[in-house]
């Protein structure tokens, strides 16, 4: 089965879909948990697959540098590698040469850097990033691109939205001939809504199997992120996946659905899980705090998920003060299946045609806040 992507039902902007590939069905909108260096942080794959995802995350960067993409194809590829038998996205490491690497210098050909575990110089082209992924075995590719940082002049911004759409030309040729894998390009121009047109129309000319909106929720906050998604919608391609990189809070998600996006990753429901936050419908609760040491009730007393409802508040409060592993591996299972079964409410929701009114009870909910008394 080569890759492919269905709309199935919409409500105003929002849709639900399939995504099919030949390892399984991905169901859209998605929530993508990250398993940047072969791993989701704290979780085995069965525990992954229990929260109700459907496609993990793989980064290029950290895997090229440990233990080597070469070496992972010798060990039968990155699904066999880490035992994950369903989708793999592979980001293709450009955001993290921004974000980690030591002394990077940017050219036409591509970033030469220093890795930031030891110090050692690597060079990274688009045609390289291809190669790594492919030797990964990803079911979907990334482009290589700059990510534009935030903030910056709208001629920085062009300048780097040009590499980006420069490399992803490279980049598509490079990844020419795999027939059963998908390859996306990524829409840069920072907060400028022209130069995001720019950069969609370029791509589009070029032809991916997916679209997707990088350089967001590196500090330009919410209102610009709308907005430039606002900007974007009446021109993104309908069938073809739309992907939002990096991206992020419940509602952000939310919102980000509500403008017709597809497909999310993001670091913060495990991040958080790993500090003692738990997200719940009725917004986020620190764990550590001591209002949680005598209280017994249950994270979520309405879910019959595990570690929302079997271990009490009182419970998570210890482990975390007593340093205890079991503390941030279960939270993280929480906080992933809370991601999960929010999507999934999505879902639900737009195919009701009642996206309005979740949102409507998810926003009460939010500002509502966690109950503060026990019992």
């Amino acid at each position: 089965m080569s890759f492919s992507f269905q709309v199935n039902s919409s409500d105003g902007a929002a849709r639900t879909g399939v995504i099919c590939t030949n390892r399984g069905e991905i169901r859209t909108p998605a929530f993508m948990p990250v398993g940047t260096a072969a791993t989701v942080k704290g979780q085995t794959v069965e525990m992954v697959l229990q929260s109700g995802a459907d496609i993990l995350l793989g980064n290029t960067y950290h895997l090229m540098l440990r233990p080597g993409a070469e070496e992972i194809n010798q060990l039968g590829g990155l699904h066999n590698f880490m035992n994950w038998s369903r989708p793999i996205l592979t980001d293709s490491g450009g955001f993290q040469v921004m974000s980690l690497a030591k002394l990077r210098k940017m050219t036409e050909e591509g970033v030469t850097f220093q890795s930031h575990i030891d110090g050692s110089t690597h060079v990274l082209t688009p045609e390289r990033s291809m190669e790594i992924q492919r030797l990964l075995g990803s079911d979907i590719q990334m482009v290589l691109d700059e990510c534009t940082p935030y903030p910056c002049t709208k001629e920085e911004a062009r300048i780097s939205m040009e590499l980006s759409l420069r490399w992803a030309e490279r980049s598509k040729i490079a990844f020419s001939g795999q027939t059963d894998n998908a390859c996306f390009g990524i829409i840069q121009g920072g907060i400028y809504e022209d130069l995001r047109h720019n950069s969609l129309e370029g791509l589009k000319q070029i032809g991916f199997d997916g679209y997707a909106i990088g350089g967001l929720a590196v500090g330009e906050g919410q209102e610009h992120m709308f907005r430039v998604l606002d900007s974007i919608a009446s021109i993104m391609p309908v069938d073809h996946p739309r992907y939002l990189m990096g991206v992020g809070k419940p509602a952000d998600l939310v919102g980000a659905v509500l403008r017709g996006v597809d497909m999310f990753d993001c670091v913060i429901p495990t991040r958080s899980g790993r500090h003692g936050q738990a997200f719940t419908r009725y917004g986020t609760i620190n764990l550590r705090n001591a209002r949680h040491a005598q209280d017994p009730r249950p994270i979520d007393p309405e879910s019959n998920f595990e570690p929302s409802c079997q271990y009490s508040r009182a419970y998570y409060h210890h482990l975390f003060k007593a340093e205890e592993l079991l503390g941030p591996i279960l939270l993280t299972w929480h906080n992933l299946r809370y991601y999960q079964d929010l999507m999934a409410e999505m879902r639900n929701a737009i195919e009701a045609k009642g996206l309005g009114v979740f949102i409507e009870r998810f926003e009460f909910d939010q500002a509502r806040g966690d109950l503060t008394s026990i019992g």
